[in-house]
Parts: C-alpha cells; structure tokens; sequence
C-alpha cells in the first residue's frame, strides 16, 4: 500500500516515533532531510557536493540544491513502489511549491499532511526534561525516562548528571518559536489543498497513532 505523505509537527511532538510505526505497519520509506543530506554527500552525487559545498562554508543550502536531493530521492525505486513519508521538507512555500511540481512531473501528488500539534508549552517541559551522566553518557528524561533509582545512572552509578545548552527551557523555546513562524504558512498551504490532517499529539504513543491509521485508511479509499 503506497502513500505519499508529508510529516509536520514542533521539535518534541513526536514525529520520529509515529514515522516509525507507519514504516512498520506499512512500509512507507521514511525520509528525513538529515539522513538524504548525509546520503547524498556521502555518495558524492552532484547534488551532495553542491550541498557540502555551502556545508563547509558554514553558509545555508539554497532551496535548488535541497530540492534537487529530494527530487533523486524521490525517483528511487522503493519510493516509486511503496510511496514516501518527508520528515524536514518542504521547510517554506517555495520548497512546497517545488515538491507539487516534481509530483505532478511524474503523475503524483501529495496524499496527506499529518500535523502532529502538541501545545509548545507541553514541548518545553519534554525538551528541557532530559539530563545526561556525565561519566558515561547515557541519556534521561525526567517525564518519560527517569533514572531507575532518583540521582543515580542506571548504566555506571554515577551521580553526576549535567543539560545541555540546548535543552535548557528558554533555548528550546527559542527553537520552538522559530519553527511555529516557518511551519505557520505551510499548515495554511495544505490546509487550502485540503489534505492536511492535524492530530492531537498529546496523548500517549498508540492513540496517536490510532488516529494516523485512522487518515491513511480515509486516503485509501
């Protein structure tokens, strides 16, 4: 069953966990901007070198390049069979406006836009809750990964935990603000092409992703 999907939603929300489980259930190639990025570089396509290019000079990658990743990706033979499931793309109008025209190039569209919309508020308490040992380096979050014992690393004993800079409240909610101004006009944009789908993505793990199965079966039929 193929789906062509587009995954939207804050830091925090959960996207990374409900793409893997419609990956799991319905073998949709999951494609994060990241990962092609680092593919692509890494094969040293042209449109890699292009990116690494701006990369290694600290500069952002123009739309064209970006697009041209996407667009190889796209045109791989698990993705012409089984559909596709953006995670970090498109990130502004022009990008979603490239990505309906290589569609409409090859017969296809974008069949859903799932929005996982989770409060910014709720996000900064999950973001800022994780705390590090400082000795081994294993990873805790205080709302859905507590230590075992309270103060003590499950992995080496320590007591020693540190945060990150970029966990700490004020600099998550600066992120946050940055990418309810980017994905603001996007919601708008699927929203007039009436395919996307917001969920509530403040309950737990499995109703989330009740009411995902609940969007790709309306698509199917």
């Amino acid at each position: 069953m193929a789906f062509n999907l587009i995954l939207m939603g804050l830091p925090g929300a959960g996207k990374g966990t409900q793409a893997q489980k419609i990956d799991e259930q319905y073998q949709v190639p999951h494609i994060s901007t990241g990962d092609i990025f680092r593919e692509a570089m890494a094969s040293e396509t042209e449109m890699g070198l292009a990116a690494k290019a701006y990369i290694d000079k600290g500069e952002l990658v123009p739309d064209e390049v970006t697009n041209g990743i996407v667009k190889d990706r796209l045109s791989q033979a698990d993705v012409l069979e089984n559909g596709f499931m953006l995670d970090g793309y498109p990130r502004n109008l022009d990008q979603a406006a490239a990505l309906d025209q290589m569609l409409a190039d090859s017969n296809r569209h974008v069949d859903a836009v799932i929005n996982i919309d989770v409060n910014p508020d709720v996000l900064v308490d999950r973001l800022s809750a994780r705390f590090i040992c400082r000795v081994c380096g294993a990873t805790y979050n205080r709302i859905s990964n507590p230590t075992k014992v309270e103060g003590t690393c499950d992995v080496c004993g320590s007591h020693d935990f540190y945060q990150r800079d970029d966990d700490k409240p004020e600099t998550v909610k600066n992120r946050l603000a940055v990418n309810i101004k980017m994905n603001t006009p996007l919601v708008d944009y699927y929203e007039k092409q009436t395919v996307l789908h917001t969920i509530n993505g403040e309950r737990n793990i499995d109703d989330v992703f009740k009411d995902v199965a609940n969007v790709l079966q309306s698509v199917n039929n």
